[in-house]
């Protein structure tokens, strides 16, 4: 079942259910991809957004909801922050699991060692692939630092 399918799915549970945060929260993620194929048509392509675009929108939302529930907290709202990161929840089950420290610097000393990379000057192109491999599981600035030390490590 792919994303959009799995989120009307749920749409149509919560629904039923009458559980308004999780409804609200699922028709904001669907708007949200909407956008995204909108503006791919505008760009001619017909396909729509494609997994790497959905899973960076996802990202992006779940990241924006932690944000306004920190921001919440700091101006003593617990019951919005409350909200905030229960939509966060809500969004991080369409998103694949992260990856852990160990997984991180594992797939960093892979890549690193793949790309032949010999210094600092490689550093682009070892984060261009770990993006491209791991698109939506990877916390990208712990990975920048696991790839800067080994190519420092290297150099």
């Amino acid at each position: 079942m792919s994303i959009r399918e799995r989120i009307q799915s749920e749409m149509k549970a919560a629904m039923k259910a009458k559980d308004a945060v999780r409804l609200s929260t699922l028709r904001l993620v669907s708007a949200a991809i909407k956008d995204r194929d909108i503006a791919a048509r505008a760009e001619d392509r017909c396909g729509g957004c494609d997994k790497a675009e959905m899973m960076a929108i996802l990202q992006k939302l779940a990241k924006q909801r932690d944000d306004s529930a920190e921001m919440y907290e700091k101006a003593g709202r617990l019951d919005l922050a409350e909200r905030e990161r229960a939509e966060a929840d809500i969004v991080r089950e369409f998103l694949p699991k992260p990856m852990d420290e160990a997984e991180i610097e594992q797939a960093a000393r892979g890549v690193v060692s793949e790309l032949n990379a010999s210094g600092l000057k490689d550093m682009g192109k070892c984060m261009g692939a770990l993006k491209e491999r791991f698109a939506g599981r990877m916390d990208f600035g712990k990975a920048g630092a696991k790839v800067k030390s080994l190519l420092q490590d290297v150099a």
